[in-house]
């Protein structure tokens, strides 16, 4: 399914992510964010991974994680609403999942390869879709949102967080 999500096909918040995505091609743009963003990430070192722009932040490793944790939640939401189930999903509590991760007791190069490793995946996902799966609904934070808006989010909060990290945590 081409074109970006219509405003009804996810919560208001969630255009945060979506609307940096611009082309209609969510599979394309899903593609070509996985090299820049892995050739970025090898820019950082192991000793930077653990640094945090302001105290109270995530470390750098933190964040990752929390890029890989997200995008394996939109797209386990994406294959339950694809594959027709219409039970709802309960919210993801990303200061929980940060927590209990203990990202910084992981090498920064192995978060950086579990990055790929989940990105091809959802690629693998996406492309797999049949035509009719990417306008199916379901609820999850008690929230509805399409399987195409999903793919957008996915897209959309790895943009979000690359930009966060070079402007608060690469740029001091």
């Amino acid at each position: 399914m081409t074109g970006t999500p219509q405003r009804t096909e996810a919560a208001p918040y969630y255009f945060t992510y979506i609307d940096r995505i611009t082309s209609p091609d969510v599979l394309s743009v899903l593609e070509s964010q996985l090299d820049p963003a892995l050739k970025f990430l090898h820019t950082i070192s192991e000793e930077k991974s653990l640094t945090r722009y302001t105290p109270g932040k995530w470390t750098i490793r933190q964040l990752l994680g929390h890029i890989n944790d997200s995008e394996r939640m939109f797209v386990f939401r994406a294959m339950w609403f694809a594959r027709g189930f219409d039970t709802p999903l309960p919210s993801f509590e990303q200061e929980i999942a940060v927590a209990e991760a203990q990202s910084d007791t992981i090498s920064w190069a192995r978060h950086m390869q579990e990055f790929g490793e989940i990105r091809r995946a959802t690629l693998s996902f996406f492309r797999n879709l049949p035509p009719e799966a990417w306008s199916r609904t379901g609820t999850a934070s008690e929230n509805t949102f399409t399987v195409r808006a999903l793919a957008y989010i996915a897209a959309g909060h790895l943009d979000h967080h690359l930009a966060i990290l070079r402007e608060r945590y690469i740029a001091q």
